[in-house]
């Protein structure tokens, strides 16, 4: 067993976990905050960078405190609310909505606008999609190559091209930053806060640690607290990484109206931008970016599900998973983006603020005692409201959840579950000390210490 690794070796592992977030989130949720906030631009990223960058460092450290998986950490809940969650979780961030979506921009953004739109575009997407779908296989089929394959060769391809169109944006600007559109005028933080949900990536940070852990097992690090050291070295470079892509992005969205106007998403505002930029060689640049975010997304995905799957159903192998997986979200693609979106959206609206209050209680466990009704009653708490963010999202009932509960601090902004999660936390606190609950103590990553 190596004792410590070198800089380097650390550099490259903490680049592989980076390029593990990259994805079609974080290079086209950003550009459209920049476009619609406007002036006010940096106030909604600075909450944008809250759950999209800033949690992701923060889940990283409760796994590590959790026990080293989403599921032990969700189990302090309790065993069928883990069980519900992690699958949940694990679908979510693979065959379900990530993968299919990655498939997805990266044809509307690098192909769609290369083909014959009087022809049925449907074949294009099957044909991009199978191509890309049987690329992803093969570069996730071991697991142990992941810190050569994207950590040294992937990553910095990635960053050299997204270095030189961030280096023009600021060389020679497309134009003055505008005036915030309506959405972006009041409440614009708790606005960024709720944007920055869509990166996905506090969801990825809990799936991402089981083939973590799998990926440098063969650099020779097996200790617990050995790993646990890595694993928060590796997410500070993740998160230098994606404040910088973040804030990036932002700028180039910002700076963009003057010169291409407002446009639908942020994969059409990257698209115009690089050819503003760069004219039409603009497009190689920014498609190349697209295809290795998309490719690194989904490797690590389909990596993160199968490894996921085949620990509980260990009679099916990881590369059967990974086949299995693999055609679903090959199926599902198919449906089109705006089919995926519109599917997909009110179950993140669900998770998100559960993983947010797990983070949460995770770190201040000890401060309660680390009681299992403090657990219960703060994910009751957020997970009713967020329930119904989610029913508003699907346009079932707006109006009469907003007249029942408009009442509710923060509801209006979408962060009301913050307010009901606080009198969960308390309630669940007063029953524990009335019960007289033992204290669960956090001693060490992943070792606990109970008391009656």
């Amino acid at each position: 067993m190596k004792k410590s690794l070198p800089f380097s070796q650390v550099l490259a592992i903490g680049l592989m976990l980076f390029s593990m977030f990259l994805g079609a989130g974080n290079v086209i949720f950003a550009p459209m905050v920049g476009q619609q906030a406007g002036t006010n631009t940096w106030i909604a990223m600075s909450g944008f960078l809250i759950t999209g960058v800033g949690l992701v460092l923060l889940a990283i450290i409760a796994l590590t405190r959790g026990g080293g998986t989403v599921e032990k950490l969700a189990e302090r809940v309790h065993p069928l609310f883990a069980s519900i969650f992690v699958l949940l979780l694990f679908l979510m961030l693979g065959p379900i909505y990530v993968i299919p979506r990655t498939n997805s921009v990266l044809y509307e953004i690098a192909i769609n606008p290369l083909v014959d739109t009087k022809t049925n575009t449907s074949i294009y997407l099957l044909i991009f999609s199978f191509v890309f779908t049987f690329l992803t296989i093969i570069l996730s089929w071991n697991t142990t190559k992941f810190v050569g394959r994207l950590g040294k060769i992937i990553t910095p391809v990635f960053s050299i091209l997204i270095i030189i169109l961030i280096a023009k944006s600021l060389i020679t600007p497309m134009g003055s930053i505008g005036e915030p559109q309506k959405e972006y005028m009041s409440g614009v933080f708790l606005k960024g806060v709720t944007e920055g949900y869509y990166t996905m990536d506090v969801l990825a940070a809990f799936v991402f640690g089981g083939i973590f852990i799998k990926s440098i097992s063969s650099l020779g690090i097996s200790c617990e607290k050995e790993v646990s050291t890595l694993f928060i070295k590796a997410g500070i470079i993740t998160i230098i990484g994606l404040v910088a892509l973040q804030i990036s992005m932002a700028w180039i969205g910002a700076s963009s109206v003057e010169a291409i106007g407002f446009k639908e998403n942020g994969g059409e505002v990257l698209a115009q931008s690089a050819i503003t930029l760069f004219g039409p060689f603009g497009i190689c640049i920014i498609g190349t970016v697209i295809f290795l975010t998309g490719i690194t997304t989904n490797i690590a995905c389909l990596a993160a599900v199968s490894e996921y799957f085949e620990r509980i159903v260990p009679s099916v192998s990881y590369k059967k998973w990974l086949i299995i997986f693999s055609i679903l979200s090959f199926v599902i693609t198919n449906f089109g983006l705006s089919t995926i979106l519109t599917f997909t959206f009110p179950i993140l609206l669900l998770l998100y603020p559960i993983a947010i209050a797990l983070i949460v209680l995770i770190f201040t466990n000890n401060l309660f005692s680390g009681h299992r009704s403090v657990y219960i009653a703060t994910v009751i708490g957020v997970g009713f409201v967020a329930i119904l963010d989610a029913l508003k999202e699907v346009n079932f009932l707006t109006e009469v959840v907003n007249h029942i509960f408009g009442f509710i601090p923060l509801f209006e902004n979408g962060v009301g579950w913050m307010t009901t999660g606080l009198i969960g936390f308390i309630i669940g606190l007063l029953a524990a000390k009335a019960r007289k609950e033992p204290a669960i103590l956090i001693n060490k990553p992943g070792r606990e210490i109970t008391k009656i």
